[in-house]
């Protein structure tokens, strides 16, 4: 038989007590040798010390055979002696002993071990879940660098739906992208779900609730998650599991749960908003590359160099608004010993100009090349226009032939600028139109208009981007301040001219931006 525990009235009572004290000692045991002592030194048979823990009294410690509650309230029903202790309750055996027959001094002793140890507990429970809380953390930020260092969409979808189901030990889940107007299934995993949600859907509103209805986003599910994946407001898709997975089974999620899927939701809009801009850089680079190539291709179609006739100089020179224009001249010899020279502007600037642009180029070479230069040639191309363009696209064109032997020059006026003839004498001539802009009309009729150039005469064909250059404030530079300006340097050398013409029309825009491709092409008898 083994000997009694030991009390306070044994020879040496603080000493097992104090050992039982020590950090190292057994908490529980401490408490029930105090318990014990309360016992013997109040005459009780049995009790049970509660503490408050969230406005309960829950039990603390118990000692002898009689059965307490788990949890108590104040005062106490049910036979047992009842006395309320600060901050706790003593609820005892046999409930004849009045509380004035209680060792206080012991009560109070046992008091603040139970408190202490409940502190100690506390502090642990804290502890563990701050170490959890420091765990799950840690997972969030290594699932955060994961896609963060991913930047293709494709495969960003599979690392965000993937992390989101292991981080949260889901079963079922599903990523959605916003389009603009409605959430689209992007991805799934372990199950079915919606392919389509609208942003008011009875669902997908109770869903963000955390109220009941969401499982209808993920047919077959039972316990549905669900958060929204924004940035600055702005949406950019959505993020849903369900059916938390543990050894007991499948379940709901925790709130705890929620909060970390939101978290997580918070990454992966970085990171989307990361790939989304990605992809935009990408692309931005993909078509300065193809604009470079057309630009490249489009210089290609403007002549290296003007031919040499004697009695008579050319100049040309050109200067897209964009990358590419809707500008084209060309100045090139005849097989008969004339040249021809052409100005075309198409309507429009960038690529869609360009490419009629080619389309021109194209016609007018295999023409000139193949029948002689007259109106019916002009109507020809007009037709191959019209035909090969848009409704909405057509090309103004003033085309012509210098005879060098006679010094005429022969001309159609397809719907351009009427060009400038600036006399030696110091007159100024426009040449008229002669029929609509080509592409318009299939059928449009044309007329041959000629002059007879003088020695010292000059003729400048433009584009309209020279003359509906602009102020800041919106006035034209107008075909009267080029005009004046041809006076004034008709007696410079062509190349001079024309940077004459470039510095004017640049310093009339006042480093605003240039509205429309400019061309500019002069023919001088010497």
């Amino acid at each position: 038989m083994s000997p009694p525990e030991p009390t306070l009235r044994d020879r040496s009572p603080w000493r097992e007590l104090l050992r039982l004290a020590e950090p190292r000692g057994g908490g529980a045991a401490l408490l029930d040798a105090l318990a014990r002592e309360l016992l013997e030194r109040s005459g009780l048979d049995s009790l049970a010390l509660y503490v408050e823990d969230g406005g309960e009294l829950r039990r603390g410690v118990q000692s002898g055979s009689a059965s307490f509650p788990v949890r108590a309230e104040a005062p106490q029903a049910g036979g047992h002696g009842s006395y309320e202790v600060p901050g706790g309750l003593l609820l005892y055996e046999p409930p004849a002993v009045a509380a004035s027959e209680l060792d206080h001094q012991a009560l109070l002793t046992l008091l603040c071990a139970v408190q202490a140890a409940e502190l100690r507990n506390q502090l642990k429970r804290q502890s563990f879940a701050a170490n959890f809380r420091g765990v799950e953390l840690q997972s969030l930020y290594d699932v955060g660098l994961a896609i963060a260092g991913t930047l293709e969409l494709e495969e960003l979808g599979d690392e965000v739906l993937l992390r989101a189901v292991s981080l949260l030990d889901a079963r079922v889940g599903a990523l959605y992208l916003f389009d603009g107007e409605a959430y689209e299934l992007d991805r799934t995993f372990g199950g079915k779900a919606r392919q389509r949600i609208e942003p008011e859907d009875p669902g997908l509103l109770a869903l963000l609730a955390a109220e009941d209805g969401g499982a209808s986003l993920l047919p077959g599910t039972a316990h549905p998650l669900g958060v929204p994946i924004e940035a600055d407001g702005k949406r950019l898709g959505l993020l849903v599991v369900a059916d938390k997975e543990s050894r007991t089974g499948v379940g709901p999620f925790a709130g705890a749960d929620r909060r970390m899927l939101g978290l997580f939701a918070n990454q992966a809009a970085i990171a989307l908003e990361n790939a989304h801009l990605h992809r935009q850089a990408l692309e931005k680079e993909r078509l300065e590359r193809e604009l470079d190539l057309a630009a490249d291709i489009q210089r290609q179609l403007l002549p290296k160099e003007l031919p040499e006739v004697e009695g008579f100089e050319f100049a040309g020179w050109s200067r897209p608004a964009r990358h590419v224009g809707g500008d084209y001249y060309d100045v090139r010899l005849a097989d008969d010993g004339g040249v021809h020279l052409v100005l075309g502007d198409v309507s429009g600037k960038g690529m869609p100009a360009a490419l009629l642009v080619s389309t021109l180029h194209s016609a007018l070479r295999l023409l000139l090349s193949a029948r002689p230069f007259d109106a019916q040639l002009v109507e020809r191309a007009n037709r191959h226009i019209a035909d090969a363009s848009a409704s909405n696209k057509f090309i103004t064109m003033l085309a012509a032939k210098l005879d060098p032997a006679s010094a005429s020059l022969s001309y159609v006026n397809a719907g351009h600028n009427p060009p400038l003839l600036v006399r030696r004498a110091g007159a100024v001539e426009e040449l008229p139109p002669g029929g609509m802009p080509l592409g318009i009309f299939a059928d449009a009729t044309y007329s041959l208009g000629g002059i007879e150039l003088d020695s010292g005469d000059v003729l400048c064909i433009f584009s309209d981007g020279i003359t509906e250059c602009e102020t800041p404030m919106g006035e034209e530079f107008g075909p009267e301040r080029l005009t004046e300006l041809l006076l004034r340097v008709a007696d410079q050398p062509l190349p001079e001219m024309i940077r004459a013409i470039d510095q004017a029309v640049v310093e009339f825009a006042a480093g605003g931006p240039q509205g429309d491709d400019q061309t500019v092409v002069l023919l001088r008898r010497s």
